[in-house]
């Protein structure tokens, strides 16, 4: 699952390829699972109790097992039908044949107590489950395993115009793609996953990508995936709960709920989770999802591993969707096999000797615990042991809130143990030199699933394009073509080539573009840079840039030298180039080159420099960043050059002067002079969480608040006519709120403590917005404001505020089936207030997820609370960033 979902999923359409038909093993157990009806049972688990192993049917029903000479006791189980136990002694060189036949699982409604409210039993087992959530998440200190997975995906459908980039990579409608894998897993409490892939059958195009990521997930973490668990602490806020019915499964009794969402949508589950009771444990899950229209099925298996701990032995998904007229549909099951677990012994206590007690229901119980628990004196715990250790190895009944803050506080206590508390998980992902050097036996006696007619096909397909393949690669006749190195037209449409082992090469499309300055005009641009896979390593990147502009038949150009890794990096850049009055670079060359020739507006405003930048970031921890820059420039101001129109519109006046309007003031002209700017940025991040992956630490988006402090200073020093002083901080955050949505937010305030001496590009100046387009980040940018009209240099005050809310539902999105397409509804507010702002204020909605990709905004403005204008917008769901120099 996961936001990657659909790269799992396309990948794995792409990912396999294969041989092999089945041999026989020298001594096991094999048969057919069916109902009792005779119809074939998919995917049925068989867990045999002696290896803690777990096996799957195939969707033939077919199952192979392979082991020493003894007994074994074999549990066959399939959701729905009653399970069933097999004794069977194998001897050595014999294969026995074992057919079983499930019946369908009988439910009982047994008395149960419920309250005078009249609430569903299922209220109870799922809050008795969820208290108890966190003792299952902590009840082993590790545990080992082996994971066989088999994927079998198709593409069912694609649109016409893909046909011949499908064929090329060699991709056919209808086709079985398979792939097999074998790791070994090992869980390391409290947040330590560790994978090793040790064998792999697939056609070598996605090496990297394992199959097994999912297996890390466990439904008893509040949120699995970007999912809401439904043993979550939060659950009844998103789901409903319906009691269906118990059973009985070997020994122990089964409650079947249902599990039903407040709100379908993403980030929420339909289905049924089985739990089993006095164990309050997961016991099968056969639920459902979606991810942006992608449907994704999942059926778990869980079985008593020694008797002591719940854990999956089988899973098994189906996901399949329709996106952008790609039909696809992908199968893949994993078994879990050889479980080799360590109980943690501070919270080891025997299943049923834990009675968890619901206070809702059972009150009378509740309150003489509670008393109990008060007459008590306080016991002195011993230096190795806890309050809950204590309190488990009582036997005695807990109530669920009682539980659940001692198990609160017991994982407060651990946390302060880890060396890295701020690491909240960490996983470990290798691939076995010989992963892919396994033959057709190896696979053979290994595999525990067999494989069905149509993925025998599907192999024999995949291993004589395999044989082409090996062929082109040794230069036989096959081969029909070779890379085709430079090319003239490469001059004109660009391309990038590999330099040696760690270097490329790469030569930019000239982009054409248009303004009032300079006419026609055009960037002419290469880059020569190393690369390296290890972001410890330094990188160059060595940038040229020439541009020609028609109508002041000038010249430009600059060079740009970027050095970096990972903590460290520098830019040195120097020229003669044009820069916007604005340096974040408020509208996109490409955006006013459409509004000059379309729409007649010039909306761009810009002045030529002569100059050298330096800049200097240094991140001294994870928490902290520091970057310093200085700016020496000749700065010369533009007057317009041309007056040619692609469209003369009559109600338009034509264009404007090259010279922004601004309240403050009046004239925005300048004499040509030098600048020396200075700059200093602290970027603080005190609460950032992390993840780890093979020893790297990643940090968790939006886990700390941003802290900002910035200053800018004009200086009167190496022939610099500006003399100014600015500070300003800031902060940013986004977080959800509860169920309903999700906050995000940016304040920035400051002034200038001296302005001596200042031009019009010294000013502090705000991200507007007069296009019908938005470009910039949706938090931080005004959608009507004019670019420079409230432009300051105030030494009072200056303040800039963004609020944005995402809705979970709104107005569209009470439509399920609007919010399964991955829409989400916004509501936003900017606020401006500088000497000449009169409270500039501006409210929005946008609706972002359109066709996936764009975001449609509609904002009215306020001045002093009174109307002043609105306007629409489109923009792009995923922010482009862009640099106006690049």
């Amino acid at each position: 699952m996961k936001k990657n979902l659909r790269n799992i999923t396309f990948l794995s359409l792409l990912f396999f390829s294969f041989t092999t038909l089945a041999q026989t093993p020298v001594s096991g157990i094999r048969g057919t699972i069916k109902s009792d009806d005779g119809t074939i049972l998919s995917f049925a688990t068989i867990f045999v109790k002696q290896t803690g192993t777990g096996v799957a049917a195939n969707a033939e029903g077919q199952y192979e097992i392979t082991g020493t000479p003894r007994q074994y006791d074999l549990v066959f189980q399939h959701l729905g039908y009653k399970t069933v136990v097999r004794t069977v002694m194998v001897e050595a060189g014999k294969f026995i044949t074992l057919d079983v036949s499930l019946t369908p699982q009988e439910f009982m409604l047994k008395e149960v107590v419920v309250g005078g409210d009249g609430e569903d039993p299922a209220y109870t087992i799922m809050r008795k489950a969820i208290a108890k959530a966190n003792y299952h998440r902590n009840q082993l200190d590790n545990y080992a395993a082996r994971v066989y997975m088999k994927g079998a995906g198709k593409l069912k459908d694609y649109p016409w115009l893909a046909k011949r980039q499908l064929q090329k990579a060699g991709v056919e409608k209808g086709r079985v793609y398979i792939s097999e894998s074998v790791s070994e897993i090992k869980f390391t409490r409290p947040n330590k996953f560790e994978e090793k892939v040790i064998s792999i059958r697939s056609d070598g195009k996605d090496g990297n990508t394992s199959p097994n990521q999912f297996i890390n997930a466990s439904f008893y973490e509040p949120v699995i995936a970007e999912i809401v668990s439904p043993l979550s602490p939060k659950a009844f806020s998103y789901y409903k709960f319906e009691y269906i019915g118990s059973y009985t499964d070997r020994d122990y009794t089964v409650s079947k709920i249902k599990i039903i969402p407040r709100s379908k949508g993403d980030n929420v589950i339909d289905g049924v989770i089985s739990i089993v009771e006095d164990w309050w444990s997961i016991h099968s899950l056969d639920i459902h999802t979606q991810k942006l229209g992608i449907d994704v099925n999942m059926k778990s298996v869980y079985a008593p591993i020694e008797e002591k701990a719940w854990l999956p032995v089988s899973h098994q998904f189906k996901i399949d969707g329709k996106v952008f007229g790609f039909e696809f549909e992908f199968k893949y099951l994993a078994t879990i096999s050889d479980y080799k677990i360590k109980l943690n012994p501070a919270l080891y206590v025997e299943p049923k000797k834990m009675e968890v007690i619901d206070e809702k229901i059972e009150k009378q119980v509740a309150k003489t615990i509670q008393q109990k628990n008060a007459s008590q004196p306080k016991s002195k715990t011993s230096p190795d042991q806890s309050k809950l250790q204590e309190r488990l190895a009582s036997g005695e009944e807990i109530t669920r809130k009682e539980l659940k803050s001692l198990m609160k506080e017991y994982e407060k206590e651990e946390q302060k143990k880890q060396k890295e508390p701020e690491v909240m998980y960490e996983t470990t992902f290798k691939i076995d030199s010989g992963a892919y050097k396994k033959d057709s036996t190896y696979w053979n006696a290994l595999r525990p699933i067999p494989l069905t007619q149509e993925e025998v096909k599907g192999y024999q397909k995949s291993d004589s394009m395999a044989v082409i393949e090996r062929k082109k690669e040794v230069g036989d006749t096959v081969k029909t073509s070779k890379h085709k190195g430079f090319q003239i037209t490469d001059l004109i449409l660009g391309d990038s080539y590999k330099v040696g082992k760690h270097s490329n090469f790469k030569i930019h499309f000239p982009m054409p573009g248009f303004n009032t300055v300079e006419g026609w005009n055009f960037v002419y641009k290469v880059s020569f840079g190393t690369i390296r896979q290890d972001s410890a390593k330094t990188r160059i990147t060595i940038t040229p840039a020439f541009r020609y502009a028609f109508a002041r038949e000038v010249g430009s150009g600059y060079l740009r030298i970027n050095i970096r890794n990972k903590k460290h990096q520098f830019v040195a850049d120097g020229g003669r180039y044009i820069k916007q009055y604005n340096g974040d670079q408020p509208i996109l060359p490409i955006v006013n080159d459409f509004t000059t020739l379309f729409m007649e507006k010039n909306l761009m405003k810009i002045y030529e420099r002569r100059y050298i930048d330096l800049k200097y970031t240094r991140r001294i921890s994870d928490y902290v960043s520091v970057s310093v820059d200085g700016s020496w420039s000749q700065r010369h101001e533009l007057q317009n050059n041309t007056n040619w129109k692609l469209i003369d519109w009559k109600n338009v006046d034509g264009y404007t002067q090259n010279r922004p309007v601004n309240e403050e003031l009046g004239n925005t002209g300048f004499p040509d002079h030098e600048a020396f700017v200075g700059h200093a940025n602290v970027t603080l991040r005190p609460w950032l969480k992390f993840k780890k992956r093979n020893d790297r630490r990643q940090e968790i988006e939006n886990s700390s608040p941003t802290f900002m402090i910035d200053y800018r200073s004009g200086i009167p020093a190496l022939g610099g006519d500006v003399d100014f002083k600015q500070v300003e901080l800031g902060i940013r955050h986004q977080f959800k709120v509860g169920v309903r949505g999700t906050f995000d937010y940016l304040l920035r305030a400051g002034t200038f403590l001296t302005r001596e001496q200042m031009y019009f590009m010294d000013y502090k100046h705000f991200l507007g917005n007069k296009t019908p387009f938005s470009t910039s980040d949706p938090v931080g940018s005004f959608r009507l404001l004019d670019y420079y009209q409230y432009s300051t240099d105030a030494d009072g005050a200056y303040f800039a505020g963004s609020a944005h809310y995402q809705f979970r539902k709104f107005l569209a999105t009470r439509f399920p089936f609007i919010r399964m397409m991955g829409i989400r509804e916004n509501v936003f507010v900017n606020y401006l207030a500088t000497p000449a702002s009169k409270n500039y204020t501006e409210l929005g909605y946008s609706i972002n997820g359109i066709l996936r990709i764009f975001r449609l905004e509609a904002a009215a403005s306020f001045l002093d609370g009174k109307f002043l204008d609105y306007g629409f917008r489109i923009g792009i769901a995923t922010n482009i960033v862009v640099n106006f120099n690049d």
